[in-house]
């Protein structure tokens, strides 16, 4: 069985509502689930169809680095608290500071961040999780 560090799956009724009860990644690209229906108070419950997604976040080590480059595009000090939640906005980022972060990722990386993907960065976690992303499609 292949290990994923950092999936999530988060699964949305159409109508109506219920829980997933158990989850496993049972292989690197398929996903294993069994739900049970639950009714909630404030919703009707439906039938199906229902909508789901499965995420995984960016390695660890990714996360670090893009990190690293934050703090460097925006001269913070060392021992600044920059994590994967942390927002460029609230890190004093402005649209330049971020289209310069995106490019330092883009020659730390090697990669080309298309400028529709470069806007949907808001948080460290965003970069990590494209950068992972288009790794992956490049060497694929």
């Amino acid at each position: 069985m292949a290990s994923v560090t950092g999936a999530s799956i988060t699964m949305t009724p159409l109508s109506g509502s219920f829980k997933a009860n158990s989850s496993r990644v049972s292989g690197l690209n398929s996903v294993s689930l069994s739900a049970h229906a639950i009714c909630f108070p404030s919703l009707k419950m439906r039938p199906g169809p229902y909508r789901f997604q499965v995420s995984c976040a960016a390695k660890p080590e990714t996360v670090e680095k893009v990190c690293q480059i934050v703090k460097k595009q925006l001269a913070l000090p060392d021992d600044s608290a920059v994590s994967g939640e942390s927002k460029f906005a609230a890190l004093g980022a402005d649209s330049l500071d971020t289209v310069e972060i995106v490019m330092g990722l883009e020659e730390e990386f090697g990669i080309s961040v298309e400028e529709e993907s470069a806007q949907t960065i808001a948080t460290v976690q965003d970069a990590a999780d494209l950068i992972e992303k288009l790794i992956e499609k490049k060497d694929g």
